[in-house]
């Protein structure tokens, strides 16, 4: 089965996605997502430039030993640009042998270790008020989960939170917008509004909150410690990963459970993170940590020390990416929530899709492979357009985390 042509579609219907499309000399062909939001155009030179290339005559049966080879015989390794591309061309091989096999992905993996696939959605506003209908709403759709973020008194724009009722998409400018951004306003606020929270939909519900990086490993212990009486699902990305050891700290003084890896490339980026037991929930994607092969591994490792997967899911993937999630959820043992912002309608144009919601769960779909196709006329109509995320900047004016 031997790799004939290999290709990347760009597309932007709202927002730039990058799809790698591998073909056989059997007919057969698999689809991978390859988006690194704010960076899509690296990704694509890299893949056209030198890994595509490398794939032509490959047997596509043999995933493993082109994941090495794109891995290990590549002196320059990790990195999100690198590991992304290698997550488009591993999902795309994955998805041509469950083709090839007749069978959906989950099966290929080993089959499904459960029914259906826990999810949660955001529920964000620019107020209290605001929010507490966005949940009200949330739990309307059936969702079971629900991740809150609110506007803060005095901080003009808050991560999470839209403007004018539109939809929430951070990659808001051609170059990087500047926000501002107050700790002390912030820690003195979020706790009410998960008093408030708790207050008006009771004990049952899941929640969860994104800090995005903001605080220091101290501040983080603080926030976490503030909230114990709500019973958060998670905390999420509560201080920067880069200095893994930060979170001992947090776990001396808090027992809100924390989440955190959406930006993580390998295993190598929270391997003392999941062998100290320093967090609860591991959220690197298939498309930013190598595809489903490392991402297997991954979890594999996380299942020894009781620590859970919980992937991203916001609409900087594709559907793509979330069709070969659902798959890999149905499967891994050790599951724990799947993160879903819901594409519009102009993003679902251009991907057909199998996986299915309903009543807060997900099932990924019979079709064999992982059950998302794209349609490369409708992507064409909409050309890739530049868009950048934000800078953040504390009110005196410092460069922070945003």
């Amino acid at each position: 089965m031997k790799i004939t042509d290999a290709k990347v579609i760009v597309t932007c219907p709202g927002r730039n996605f990058v799809t790698v499309k591998i073909v056989t000399e059997d007919g057969l062909y698999g689809i991978g997502d390859a988006t690194l939001n704010g960076r899509e155009k690296a990704v694509v030179s890299f893949l056209e430039d030198y890994v595509l290339p490398m794939l032509i005559g490959r047997d596509a049966r043999r995933i493993e030993d082109i994941w090495q080879y794109l891995y290990r015989g590549v002196y320059w390794r990790r990195g999100p640009v690198g590991m992304t591309a290698l997550a488009g061309v591993d999902v795309a091989l994955w998805d041509i042998k469950a083709k090839a096999a007749n069978m959906p992905l989950y099966q290929l993996l080993g089959g499904r270790s459960r029914d259906r696939i826990m999810t949660y959605t955001h529920a964000n506003g620019s107020d209290l008020e605001s929010t507490l209908k966005a949940v009200e709403k949330a739990q309307a759709k059936g969702y079971k989960a629900i991740r809150i973020q609110c506007g803060v008194p005095g901080i003009d724009k808050v991560y999470g939170v839209s403007k004018g009722g539109k939809r929430y998409e951070p990659a808001d400018g051609d170059l990087p917008t500047e926000e501002s951004w107050s700790t002390h306003k912030y820690l003195n606020f979020v706790p009410s509004v998960f008093e408030a929270v708790r207050r008006e939909f009771g004990p049952d519900v899941h929640l969860l909150h994104d800090v995005h990086h903001r605080l220091t490993p101290i501040e983080a212990a603080r926030l976490g410690k503030a909230l114990e009486p709500y019973h958060l699902f998670w905390l999420e990305d509560c201080t920067p990963a880069e200095n893994q050891e930060a979170f001992r700290l947090i776990r001396q003084h808090t027992t809100t459970p924390l989440a955190v890896g959406e930006v993580f490339n390998s295993l190598h980026d929270c391997r003392t993170l999941i062998q100290e037991q320093l967090i609860d929930y591991i959220r690197s994607t298939i498309v930013h940590a190598g595809g489903i092969t490392h991402l297997r591994r991954l979890a594999d490792f996380a299942s020894i020390y009781s620590v859970q997967t919980g992937f991203h899911g916001a609409t900087d993937l594709s559907p793509v990416c979330m069709g070969a999630a659902l798959h890999f959820d149905y499967w891994v043992p050790n599951f724990g929530i799947q993160e879903h912002m819901a594409h519009s309608d102009e993003m679902e144009s251009v991907f057909t899709r199998a996986y299915r919601f309903d009543d807060g769960h997900f099932v990924p779909g019979e079709t064999p492979g992982h059950g998302v196709d794209i349609d490369e006329a409708e992507a064409a109509k909409y050309p890739y357009k530049r868009a950048c995320l934000p800078v953040n900047r504390l009110e005196d004016g410092t460069l922070w985390n945003w």
